[in-house]
């Protein structure tokens, strides 16, 4: 790999170079250096609205290769078992290589600014928690409000919402471990994307590195237009990956 192809976005950091995820031309995600991979529960607030994860299976990423499926017909998902070989499905990756916050939206508020680049949303809706983000940032004032605005924004799986901090003139990021995450949104009755975090460097089938980010949405139900990463098509799809939710599996 050469170090100077790869960009590492503002406020996030690449993880050590073992880590690192390789899409395959018409198959797979190939994930080398044993991160781990578990299953994440988008859980609800008193209101119903996405709050917090709830830490639910995990899966064997033992193996110095692991592959994940990215067409979405696997029977043995989260990992791929070769289904994309004989379904009907379009493995073009389309996103552009362009750091994310290049084409980002900015709404600017008197302590921070909150970038956003709807076309990479996730559709997990922990920005309308307690009040949309978008206009809370442009009245954000006080230490709870600014707090507000760090959770609904760094909990964004997909890294869509940005914020940057105008009094420490820096972008505000959550800290991650390299690791993978398989998303389930019960609120909707979907399963979503693959939620990659910790600055792993995602390899496209080209060869060439996309840009580096504490945290990113990989496609897994081989719809999305934005390929490799998700645009939400699971929630309007209905995307079903089968697998049980962690309180499911306690009760067998």
């Amino acid at each position: 790999m050469d170090k100077k192809q790869v960009t590492v976005a503002e406020g996030s950091k690449q993880a050590p170079e073992k880590y690192y995820i390789q899409i395959t031309e018409d198959g797979p995600y190939l994930v080398y250096g044993s991160p781990t991979i578990d299953q994440e529960i988008i859980a609800p607030n008193e209101e119903g609205s996405s709050w917090e994860y709830r830490k639910g299976l995990k899966f064997d990423s033992s193996s110095a290769c692991v592959a994940l499926c990215r067409c979405g017909h696997s029977k043995n998902k989260p990992f791929c078992d070769g289904a994309h070989k004989h379904v009907q499905w379009d493995p073009r990756e389309t996103s552009s290589m362009r750091p994310i916050l290049e084409d980002a939206e900015a709404f600017e508020g008197p302590s921070m600014v909150l970038l956003d680049n709807e076309k990479y949303c996730a559709f997990a809706r922990f920005c309308d928690a307690y009040g949309r983000i978008w206009n809370i940032v442009q009245r954000a004032r006080t230490e709870e409000e600014k707090e507000l605005l760090r959770h609904e924004a760094g909990h964004c799986p997909a890294g869509r919402l940005v914020l940057y901090d105008k009094e420490k003139k820096e972008v505000y990021e959550p800290p991650f471990e390299p690791s993978i995450s398989v998303l389930e949104d019960p609120g909707i009755k979907v399963s979503g994307p693959l939620w990659v975090k910790g600055g792993i460097r995602i390899e496209s089938a080209n060869g060439k590195s996309y840009e580096t980010r504490n945290r990113v949405t990989l496609c897994r139900c081989g719809a999305s237009d934005n390929k490799p990463f998700c645009n939400g098509a699971h929630a309007s799809m209905k995307f079903q990956d089968g697998l049980p939710l962690a309180e499911e599996k306690n009760k067998e």
